[in-house]
């Protein structure tokens, strides 16, 4: 992976990839190109050169020449091409960032583009304060709204298969009585379940900085628009160096997938009450890959902590949590007492 210089072929000025019309815009002269186009002037690596061996584990291209942001502050790395620019860190706001080259890791083979754009993330966060009147005002600042940028999230994805059987202890209980008595009759059962699960694309995510569960939320991604990894779709965008090697996140989608198997066998038995009572589940690994997945997000330090705030760059899904004001939780509080009380003495007066 060379670093790409992604300039307008026709002016030479700054060309950024536009998730509306999945082409690359010059803002300066109005031209727009096809990603053929760009790999036709150079402007975007020409083929994938991925390979599989004869025990269905990829053999990853490696990383040469990238260009990297690294943060003083938090220790983040994150990619960009060459016209791309940042002035801040995207994990904890920090200004204190190094421009540097990155000679080491694995590309990504696949890529799904940004199909919403900043103004949509835009929209989406301001649209956070409808109905919470206990949220800091402090979110809605135009400074903290100008940080959303896009980052492409490093994910491993996995296919899984699961085989094996597994035993439930199902119960049913049916009361009813007459005019002298009470009933219950308790029925018992040994439930056995057996037969194989293929999961495809169980995604992890290959980033520490980044909370599994808020990453797991903006799920699901809809992978018809996944395609062939190229540097050019970072134009315009940044892009997260996955630091959590391949064996490591393996270990979360076996667990994934094998409560989901679990989950869909408890489904299957048609009793009131169903306990595992033994687990015979295998799973092995089908492939792997390593891809890139589009986020908008903006991380917003309020009273000496972070708070994330992801959305799905494909799907628009925006995920996050929301502290409460205090201040303002105290004043609408004694508002509503006030007037509680005065409606309570009004209504005394009358009668």
């Amino acid at each position: 992976m060379e670093v790409l210089d992604n300039k307008c072929p026709a002016c030479g000025a700054k060309i950024t990839f536009n998730p509306k019309n999945q082409m690359w815009d010059c803002e300066y002269c109005g031209s727009k190109f096809t990603l053929e186009e760009m790999q036709k002037h150079n402007n975007a690596s020409s083929k994938q050169e991925n390979t599989k061996t004869d025990t269905i584990e990829k053999k990853y291209k490696k990383i040469d020449n990238l260009d990297v942001y690294r943060c003083k502050n938090c220790g983040a790395e994150v990619m960009a091409d060459e016209q791309t620019t940042s002035t801040f860190c995207v994990y904890c706001g920090s200004t204190a960032i190094l421009k540097d080259k990155i000679t080491e890791g694995i590309a990504p083979t696949k890529i799904i583009p940004f199909k919403k754009v900043k103004e949509d993330a835009e929209i989406a966060f301001k649209g956070l304060s409808k109905g919470k009147p206990l949220m800091p005002k402090f979110f809605n600042k135009k400074e903290n709204i100008e940080k959303i940028r896009g980052v492409y999230i490093p994910f491993w994805t996995y296919d899984l298969k699961v085989s094996g059987n597994i035993d439930f202890n199902a119960i049913d209980i049916k009361t009813w009585s007459d005019y002298n008595y009470s009933y219950t009759k308790t029925d018992e059962y040994l439930v056995k379940r057996k037969g194989d699960m293929k999961f495809n694309k169980i995604l992890v995510d290959a980033s520490s900085r980044f909370d599994d569960d808020l990453m797991d939320s903006i799920e699901p991604f809809s992978f018809n628009d996944l395609v062939e990894y190229n540097h050019a779709y970072l134009s315009g965008f940044l892009a997260e160096k996955y630091d959590v090697d391949l064996s490591t996140a393996s270990k979360r989608a076996t667990s994934r997938a094998m409560t989901t198997a679990i989950d869909i066998a408890k489904e299957s038995v048609l009793h009131q009450t169903k306990t595992v009572v033994s687990n015979n589940l295998n799973i092995s690994k089908i492939s792997d890959d390593y891809i890139l997945l589009p986020v908008w997000m903006v991380n917003i330090n309020y009273k000496d902590k972070n708070y994330t705030f992801a959305m799905n760059g494909q799907t628009g899904k925006l995920v996050g949590n929301i502290p409460i004001d205090v201040k303002r939780t105290i004043i609408i509080s004694l508002i509503i007492f006030i007037i509680s009380t005065l409606i309570v003495f009004a209504i005394v007066w009358v009668v």
